[in-house]
């Protein structure tokens, strides 16, 4: 890794203000929640973006270096690890009010950003190793299906209505959460349901991923009642609960109001780069590794975080991820700021 790599360095911050935020407690509990809802977007705002691509021998050397890879795998830890000091924490007691807030929400980010961030990254890999990766990191979200609806179901029906994750023109991101997390959970049931027939397997198996990740979940949550306190359950559902919805708020802003046209034979067109919303501030693509140039991400989806292009017929958010998010919290000002972008042609 060279000293223009060392930059994803940065992302460790952010697991390391939820450190600081649980040992530190007092306001720094909100440490996180600052990070990346003020720190970051105001640094994305003043920081210039770049849509500079690599050459094929800058990519071939980026994807031969295992060091992008170990920047993934090394979230597994830390993540465990800052929930389980949370949890005792928590257990101890003698925390205020607004310290147990604060460190909830600090912890429920991380669960977004090094959980399922790094999850839906290392759920696209073919290793069988970095699969399960991928669902030991979703674990924390509560949100294990999301690797079965994800990659057989959003990234086919993409940017259509078929797909609960693609939000559409005028929706409001509150509206869209509840549609997606009923609709991504049902698609899942759904997907491994047909999977299941079409191999004669019973759907009382362990061949049943969906079962399986039911069972996973609540061996989880009781695990944390027998040895932290049944007390600490409803935290450990609550940072769950934090952590998908942000990764909902995500899913909104990168395909808002953006549709691929049925074609006569009643198929859609194939996905191209323009059924996604780019981000290239730089910023949110550090934290994010990489997640903001999600048009290519889309485009083929097996492509590796550190090689993500940029392509300038994609439609290009005016804002980082951490802005657009803030703003879509509040639809009216959404709506006023991004309907007028939305590519007519893709509408």
């Amino acid at each position: 890794m060279n000293w223009k790599d060392s930059k994803y360095l940065l992302a460790y911050l952010a697991p390391l203000s939820t450190f600081a935020a649980i040992y530190v407690q007092g306001y720094w509990s909100f440490a996180t929640v600052i990070l990346a809802f003020a720190i970051i977007p105001l640094l994305d705002h003043f920081y210039s973006s770049s849509e500079k691509n690599l050459t094929e021998q800058e990519e071939g050397s980026k994807l031969s270096t295992i060091i992008f890879d170990w920047l993934l795998y090394s979230n597994i830890p830390i993540l465990w690890g800052l929930i389980w000091f949370f949890f005792s924490t928590i257990s101890a007691g003698g925390l205020e009010t607004f310290e147990m807030v604060g460190m909830t929400w600090s912890i429920g980010i991380i669960v977004s950003t090094i959980g399922i961030n790094v999850a839906h990254e290392l759920g696209h890999r073919v290793k069988k190793s970095e699969q399960l990766m991928s669902k030991s990191l979703l674990l924390s979200a509560l949100y294990m299906h999301f690797f079965i609806e994800h990659n057989k179901g959003h990234h086919k029906n993409i940017a259509t209505d078929e797909d609960p994750a693609s939000s559409r023109l005028n929706e409001n991101l509150y509206a869209f959460w509840v549609r997606s997390t009923i609709g991504g959970y049902k698609s899942a049931w759904s997907l491994e349901t047909a999977k299941l027939k079409k191999q004669g397997v019973s759907f009382f198996s362990f061949k049943n991923e969906m079962l399986v990740f039911q069972l996973v979940q609540v061996t989880y949550l009781v695990f944390v009642g027998l040895y932290f306190g049944w007390f600490v359950v409803p935290f450990a559902i609550i940072i769950a609960i934090t952590g998908f919805l942000l990764l909902e708020t995500v899913n909104y802003i990168e395909h808002y109001g953006l549709r691929r046209k049925k074609l006569a034979s009643g198929r859609y067109e194939n996905v191209t780069i323009q059924h996604s919303w780019n981000s290239n501030h730089e910023m949110g693509r550090i934290f994010l590794y990489e997640l903001t140039r999600h048009s290519d991400h889309h485009f083929k989806s097996t492509r590796k975080f550190q090689v993500l292009r940029h392509f300038d017929d994609s439609p290009q958010l005016p804002y980082g991820y951490p802005g657009s998010m803030l703003i879509s919290f509040l639809p009216p000002l959404w709506f006023k700021l991004m309907n007028d972008k939305v590519p007519s042609a893709l509408t």
